[in-house]
């Protein structure tokens, strides 16, 4: 029983973090206001965590498990890899199109502010993003059957630019505060996918 407290602690301690962190950066937030946002105390949080950095690399972990399950649950709702992919972009306009704290992609909000700060966080992020391109890349790889993607093309390249163009689109949606460069991203995607 004391294995399951100790899990739901720091589960507990990670998703509020991530939701700390989604509104107000890393170097911003100090340990006490995500303590007091969790109502944790702060011995709990050292028996999890030996530093801030040891848990933002924990948030940034946890955060790409997550995503990656989501990506799961694509593959298995769609059989065609053509139409996983344009569910997922879809998802992707939807959530960060918002501009609400709650959606932004980690990746976005985080990850040139702790790049420079922090080596490890910055290896979770290539790892998780690496994951994610990988992830995609295999999904490109199945709709050549149906024309998507021209023998020419290569999978990986092209996944890493839609996952760039996108990253900058909503990089932009933050700056401006409206969703036209992830309209543009979607447009380009469909162009390059054949999908009308």
């Amino acid at each position: 029983m004391a294995k399951k407290k100790h899990e739901d602690t720091r589960e507990h301690l990670l998703a509020v973090g991530e939701s700390v962190l989604r509104g107000k950066g890393f170097t911003a937030v100090g340990l006490a206001e995500i303590l007091a946002t969790a109502e944790v105390p702060k011995g709990s949080f050292y028996h999890y965590f030996p530093s801030k950095e040891h848990f933002g690399c924990a948030v940034l972990e946890r955060y790409f498990a997550l995503y990656q399950l989501q990506m799961q649950a694509l593959e298995a709702e769609y059989d065609c890899g053509s139409e996983r992919l344009m569910h997922y972009w879809q998802g992707w306009l939807m959530s960060q199109g918002a501009c609400h704290s709650a959606n932004q992609c980690m990746v976005v909000k985080l990850s040139a502010e702790v790049a420079d700060l922090s080596e490890p966080m910055r290896e979770v992020f290539k790892q998780g993003t690496s994951d994610v391109i990988d992830r995609l890349a295999s999904w490109l790889d199945e709709p050549r059957c149906d024309g998507a993607l021209s023998p020419d093309m290569d999978a990986q390249s092209i996944a890493l630019m839609l996952y760039q163009m996108w990253l900058g689109a909503s990089l932009l949606t933050k700056i401006r505060q409206d969703s036209s460069a992830l309209d543009t991203a979607m447009q380009t995607t469909c162009h390059l996918l054949g999908v009308k």
